[in-house]
């Protein structure tokens, strides 16, 4: 398989909102405790990842995470990785949500909501999406393929680019889960793209760190693995 670089999406620890169970949206939300204390442990676990680049959606709760998890860091905005827009139903509790009439599409066809006021599902799903992309690209030009960079995001935008990724249609992304804090692995190769790790809250991340790639000799032909047709992203490696 050709050597790709390998993106990491972080989502936020918990906040408030999370905790009280409203829905947070573009509100400037911050973490609680238990989203500070998420921040730094995940933090701990990516020491060991040497980063290319760190990108983040503009809303606080994702800065306060990259702040505590990344110190050394220097994040670029992207906006592209914002939260959906979710209209006048931001900052309402999710149970009240649950009895408006929208609410059995965004849970069984997500494709067709559109938020009052707000914006449609599949408009944040299209340039979540197309920012990644662009970004992988971007960073797999400039440092190589063992390159690792990472995304901090929101749960439904990391759902949406996994679903992506997945090749399932946007209908089907409430199947997904992003934990606060969670690590999700994704390399988007020529042929497709690979899920590498979902939701990810306690594993080794430096085992995501691609090894060196050797130079074949040119001597000897190398037999073609079956890692293309039905092996993993790392099968070839």
């Amino acid at each position: 398989m050709i050597g790709v670089a390998t993106l990491l999406l972080l989502r936020h620890g918990r906040t408030t909102a999370n905790a009280d169970g409203g829905l947070a949206g573009r509100q400037p939300v911050e973490l609680d405790d238990t989203g500070r204390a998420q921040a730094t442990a995940v933090g701990e676990r990516l020491r060991a990842v040497p980063l290319a680049a760190v990108v983040t959606s503009p809303l606080i709760r994702c800065r306060q995470t990259l702040e505590l998890a990344l110190p050394q860091a220097t994040p670029v905005v992207e906006d592209g990785l914002i939260e959906c827009d979710y209209g006048s139903w931001e900052g309402q509790p999710l149970k009240k949500l649950a009895k408006e009439p929208l609410w059995p599409v965004v849970q069984q066809h997500p494709s067709a909501a559109v938020f009052p006021q707000g914006e449609a599902m599949a408009a944040m799903a299209a340039r979540a999406v197309a920012a990644v992309r662009a970004w992988d690209a971007r960073v797999s030009a400039e440092y190589g393929s063992e390159a690792v960079w990472l995304a901090c995001s929101h749960g439904d935008v990391i759902k949406a680019i996994v679903a992506d990724a997945l090749g399932v249609h946007l209908d089907a992304f409430q199947r997904i889960v992003a934990d606060p804090a969670s690590v999700t692995a994704i390399r988007f190769t020529p042929l497709r793209p690979f899920l590498v790790r979902l939701n990810d809250t306690g594993g080794d991340l430096a085992a995501l760190v691609p090894a060196p790639r050797k130079r074949r000799r040119r001597t000897a032909r190398a037999t073609d693995s079956d890692a293309a047709v039905g092996g993993g992203a790392g099968a070839s490696r």
